[in-house]
Formats: structure tokens, sequence, C-alpha cells
């Protein structure tokens, strides 16, 4: 089977050759020159640090550059706020996923909404879309309190038993599970235990991206690209069948969350039509569907896959983005205290007010820990970049102009019909017009002194002017439930325990695996990796 599709690859790469060299091109557009004609400049793009070609590229052909794929074929790498804001556009389709994407994204998730396009997309968004409102989402940070405070008392454990000296933890373990534990309970309401004992969920899910999908071979770069030739058909045929390593891992992980789903379905169906039922998100989901009209009525299949569509992006992302938040406080240490002292500055409010919890309107009136959460979302982006095709020619408009290679200024550049597009959110992220001349420098207080404000004519992204959740159709259902859940771990963590480096937390590294984790240079075959050492934190601190 491997084979058939190794020469169907070859088969459809010549005429995948020749169509790229008598159609339109990107020619007039700067870029690297590529290291080889087979590869172009995709190991450089795939086998260093998440950003670092994306952020060399910028700084030396601004943001819009020529990137060359495999066998010559010219590739698109977006990072202007207003190119941006036309392929991610609110009512467009015409920036479609790459089909190679989309087959890998059903053997992940199934036909979910990270799959889906068009009119599937947009019904499926409808009957997702009551489960991520307001109410819902400050509901849900009850939920993430108690996740993180089961894991901070797990922390303290260890520390105790340590004779409280410091204790080294890898954070990404712990992170994991507990962020499991807040989405099967906010989303599901379930209780799935993960920070108290593993279970088949929690070890199919910690670091799956980064073991089947981080430090692609060589080999393995050039056959992600060239699949694009094959039909998509095709493709899920060979992702459903192949004995590829990487590939029965994925599926393996897809039952384990598919035997979870099919277990809640019949029973939330049971509970509503009993009169019954709590708001988690999958109930209001399953209350949608059953209102829906017959035509837009979610099969059991489609149900299943949103299921695990929202466990893996609201558990991976989330946990990743609490995980780097960790690792930049403990570089920090001023920044870890003034965060402490603003945390316990609001516990002394509450206390005074006669309550022992924090709200949502808690969340609100501290701007240090609001800082510190857009710092992390924008420096350490968990989803760095999103791949796009342009469905027909098309003019994208420029923020700022560029230089052409004949040395001549552009506002606005023609795309090709079937153009691949790198929409580098790592890169729009640390725009200078946006972010101030110090972008590539993690700072919250470009959030407090100006700096990060009345740049809305330009930016783009739902969540202060960032693209880290995405924008438009394609913006992330859940991101106001990330923000809260991030929010309610670091008040935990940070009320309690000092964060320090280790030796080899100094060698972290951003790893890509389509999303980005956390990983030690010269040890990245062990997969995920953040040691910190922690420490109970001195309550002198408090104001």
């Amino acid at each position: 089977m491997d084979r058939y599709l190794a020469l169907s690859c070859l088969a459809l790469l010549i005429y995948a050759i020749y169509r790229r060299y008598t159609g339109a091109s990107l020619s007039r557009v700067r870029g690297p020159k590529p290291t080889s004609f087979l590869f172009g400049n995709l190991l450089e793009l795939y086998h260093g640090q998440v950003g670092e070609a994306d952020f060399h590229w910028r700084n030396l052909y601004g943001d819009v550059i020529r990137v060359k794929g495999i066998l010559g074929e010219d590739q698109l790498m977006v990072a202007d706020p207003k190119a941006l804001s036309r392929i991610f556009a609110p009512a467009s389709y015409l920036f479609e996923k790459p089909h190679e994407r989309r087959a890998l994204s059903l053997t992940v998730n199934g036909r979910s909404v990270l799959w889906a396009e068009g009119e599937t997309h947009k019904r499926q968004r409808k009957i997702l879309n009551p489960g991520f409102g307001g109410p819902e989402s400050r509901a849900f940070f009850a939920i993430s309190q108690s996740s993180s405070r089961a894991m901070v008392a797990r922390w303290t454990e260890l520390v105790e038993a340590n004779n409280g000296h410091k204790a080294v933890l890898d954070i990404p373990g712990w992170i994991s599970r507990a962020t499991l534990d807040a989405i099967g309970e906010g989303a599901f309401d379930v209780r799935l235990g993960c920070i108290d004992s593993e279970n088949a969920l929690s070890n199919s899910y910690h670091g799956m991206l980064m073991n089947t999908l981080g430090t692609p071979s060589a080999r393995q770069i050039f056959l992600q690209e060239a699949v694009k030739y094959i039909p998509i058909s095709v493709l899920e045929f060979w992702a459903k069948h192949s004995t590829d390593d990487r590939l029965v891992r994925l599926r393996e992980a897809k039952e384990v969350a598919t035997a979870t789903a099919e277990s809640m379905v019949k029973e939330k169906a049971q509970f509503l039509l009993q009169g019954k039922g709590s708001r988690d998100i999958f109930t209001l989901l399953i209350k949608a569907n059953m209102d829906a009209e017959a035509k837009n009525k979610l099969n059991d299949e489609e149900l299943y896959s949103l299921m695990r569509a929202i466990l893996l992006s609201g558990h991976e992302t989330t946990s990743n983005t609490i995980n780097f938040t960790l690792l930049e406080l403990a570089r920090n240490p001023e920044i870890q205290s003034r965060l402490r002292a603003e945390i316990r500055q609001q516990e002394s409010i509450i206390r005074a007010r006669g309550d022992t919890q924090f709200t949502v309107s808690d969340l609100d009136k501290m701007s240090y820990l609001n800082a510190v959460t857009r710092a992390t979302l924008r420096y350490h982006c968990i989803a760095p970049q999103v791949m796009r095709t342009a469905g027909q020619d098309c003019v994208l408009p420029l923020s700022r102009p560029i230089q052409t290679e004949s040395g001549k200024l552009t506002h606005e550049i023609l795309v090709p019909k079937g153009t691949r597009i790198i929409a580098s959110i790592a890169a729009y992220n640390r725009n200078k017009d946006l972010w101030g001349e110090d972008a590539d420098v993690f700072n919250p207080d470009r959030w407090l002194d100006g700096i990060a404000k009345d740049k809305k004519e330009t930016a783009t992204g739902v969540y202060s002017n960032l693209m880290t959740f995405g924008a438009g159709h394609r913006t992330c259902p859940g991101w106001r439930f990330a923000v809260i859940e991030i929010q309610a771990f670091l008040l935990e963590i940070i009320s309690k325990f000092e964060l320090s480096l280790t030796e080899k937390a100094k060698r972290i590294r951003r790893e890509p695996c389509v999303l980005m984790a956390p990983a030690v240079e010269g040890e990245v075959a062990r997969g995920v990796q953040l040691p910190l050492a922690i420490s109970v934190a001195p309550r002198e601190q408090e104001a």
C-alpha cells in the first residue's frame, strides 16, 4: 500500500512540475534562496525551532516572502496584517486548508470542525457555538480552579516530602493531566481523574503530537509536501490503513477518544429527553443538535469527531501555553514576583469583602495577570503557522509595501490559484509596527504602557489584536475558555510556589509538531520536557 502511494506520488509530481512551470508565478516576490531543488527551503522551515526561519526571513524580506517548496514550487509566507485579514476574512472560504492537512486532521479527529470546509463547516459551527458563550466560559473558571488546586496539592506533597526544599518537576506531564481533567469536566461533565491516576485517555494524549508529528526526517518532509498532489480519497484510505508507526499512534488515540464519546452521547441524549442535563459544552451541543432542522443535524460520527477535536485542541494548546508561561516566569524572577504580589493583593481584597474565592470579575481587575497572559499568547503562540491554499487567482493587499525582485515597491500581491500559503502567526505576533521595537522580547509591560494599544486599523485577530486564536470564521470557538483556564492555573501556581530554572530548562527549545511544545536541546527524542524547580513561595511578598 505504501509502495502504491509512493508510485502515485511520483506520477502526480511529474504533472505538478509541468503545471508549476507553465502557470503564473510569484517570481516578483523576494525570498531566500533554496538550499536544494529537491527540498527548497523546507528543511530550514521544519528542522529549526518554531519561528526561527519566519523571523529571519521577515527581517530580510518583509512581511510577504516567497518560499520554495519541493521541486521548485513557489509558496507564499504571509505575516502582513492586511493580507492576513483578507485570507481569514469572516465570510470567505476562498482560502481553504490544503487537502493533505485535512487528511491529517481526519486521522487525528475525524470529520470535525477542524476538518470541515464550506457549508459543512458553517453547519458544525452553528451547532457548536452555543457551548462557548460568556456564561459557559465563566462557569469554566471554577472548574479550572478545581483542577489546578488538585495539581497544586500534589506539588505541595512533593515539596514537603523533600523536607521543604526545592523539588524538580517535569511540568508538562502535570499540566497535561490537569488541563485534561478541566476540559473533561467543563466540556463533557465527566470527572476523568487524570491528576490522581493515569488512564487510557491521558496516556494516549500526553505528548501525542510531539511523538507523531515532531522532528520529521527529510524523507517525511518531502512526502508530506508531495502528497498534496494525491487525491484526498487516496490519502484518507492510506491514513486509515497504513502501518506507519506515527499513523498507528494517531489512530490509537482516536479510538480511545471515540470509545469515551460513544459511552457519553446516549447518556446525554437520554438526560435531555428527561428534562435533565447541565450546561457543559457537550450537553449544549447535543441539545442544539436535537433542536436543529434535519438538514443541519450532525450524525454520530460528526458528534464523536467534535468531541475529539474539543479534547485535543482544548487541552493540548492550553497546556503548552501554560508550560511556556511558567518557563518565562522562571526565566524572569522579577516578572514572577510582580505577578505574585498582584495575586496576593487581590487575595487580600477578596478576604476583605468576606469572600474566599476568585471570580472572573477579579481576573478583569488584575492588569498584570492579563498582561502576562497576553505576553505569552503573543510571544509563544502554540499554533505558529496556519496553512491555506488559494481557491482562485486573487490579490492580497498589504499594510506596508514590500520591495520586489526588480527593486520596485508594491502595495499588493497577485496570488495565483492553487498557491500554498503559510500564514505565519508567529511572525505577525512579533510585527514591530504593532508591538514596538522590542517585539522580539517577552515584555508584559507593552500592554500597560500603551505600546500595544491603538493598532486596530492594521491589526487582526479575535483577542487583543493577536492572531493566536485565529480570525474570521476559523476563530477558535473556545478562546475565552483558554484565557480563563490559563489565568486560573497561574493564580494557583504563582501564589503558592516560586519557580526557578534547572540546567535542562536553560536548554529548552520550541519544538515544531504542527503545534509547538517544549523540548530539551540534545534530548528531543525524549519528547516533551520542561523540568523546573519549585519551592514554597515566601509570604512576605504579600501586599
